[in-house]
């Protein structure tokens, strides 16, 4: 199945310069959406995930779906202030600006294994802020996955030494 025809490419968005890779118009077709759920759940399935992290907001659609097919637990990680109980900050570079994520930190216990889930991989500044988050809190990255990678972003970079898996992958 050809992915790639069903993102909508939004120029300009967020900010002048950025081309947007839109998912929900992959996400609203029912045979696309299962299709990659089963092939990630496939990928995953055998490898001990305890834990799927996603990574606000969209990395909630598919990691939730996936740690609901692999039996894991699901946690998110919010923008800080969203979250209700005691939790860690990291502060982190965008490649058009700067932010901020948070995980509870009761969230993963030590030496569980956690696979860990977004939309989109670009400059790896907020998978890499993720995987410092998983990290304080004693988690073992069992991997990252992404659904779009923007390579000429070279975003791996920064997740070097973990394995790093995307389905839709861009020059």
């Amino acid at each position: 199945m050809d992915y790639k025809a069903l993102i909508r490419e939004v120029p300009n968005f967020p900010k002048p310069g950025i081309l947007f890779y839109d998912i929900t118009t992959l996400l609203k077709d029912a045979r696309a959406f299962r299709n990659i759920v089963e092939e990630l759940t496939a990928r995953y399935s055998g490898r001990r995930i305890a834990k799927v992290v996603g990574i606000e907001s969209r990395g909630f659609i598919l990691g939730g779906t996936l740690a609901n097919q692999l039996g894991a637990g699901f946690v998110p990680v919010r923008k800080p202030g969203k979250l209700p109980a005691d939790s860690f900050e990291v502060k982190y570079n965008l490649e058009y600006g700067a932010s901020s994520l948070a995980i509870h930190r009761d969230a993963i216990a030590i030496g569980e294994r956690v696979l860990i889930v977004d939309d989109l991989l670009a400059t790896g500044g907020t998978a890499a802020a993720t995987v410092h988050l998983v990290r304080q809190l004693g988690g073992e990255i069992a991997g990252l996955d992404f659904l779009v990678e923007l390579k000429s972003l070279n975003g791996r970079d920064k997740l070097s030494g973990y394995d790093v898996h995307s389905t839709i992958v861009y020059p």
